[in-house]
């Protein structure tokens, strides 16, 4: 089941291991599917913890979810430019859209001004 690939993706992700390609194609056509669903103004569940850009920084955001909490336990607002500059870029991104598809009420993700509209 789509649940049970994205918990193991998650967990993969977590160990800064890349998905596959087809895992990554899996991902970003369910998180199309999801986000083009979703209106431009979304509401956000409080509390929440916000966090600013990622650029890529993957373990960064390791030590943001150990001192805020994993999903779903915590709600998180990411403010977008999640690539760039970091060496990580890819498992970042992969690991923001995952939680994103697994925990659609409780993860929102923005785009940034590093994050392409297509």
């Amino acid at each position: 089941s789509l649940l049970k690939d994205l918990d193991q993706w998650i967990e993969q992700l977590y160990e800064c291991k890349q998905l596959s390609e087809n895992q990554v194609k899996t991902l970003c056509d369910k998180a199309k599917e999801i986000l083009q669903k979703e209106s431009n103004v979304q509401e956000v569940k409080c509390p929440v913890t916000v966090c600013g850009d990622v650029h890529g920084q993957f373990h960064d955001l390791m030590e943001l979810f150990k001192m805020g909490g994993k999903s779903p336990d915590t709600n998180y607002l990411f403010m977008g430019d999640y690539v760039d500059r970091g060496y990580y870029s890819v498992e970042t991104v992969s690991l923001l859209v995952c939680l994103k598809v697994r925990f659609k009420e409780r993860v929102t993700i923005l785009r940034g001004n590093h994050e392409s509209r297509q």
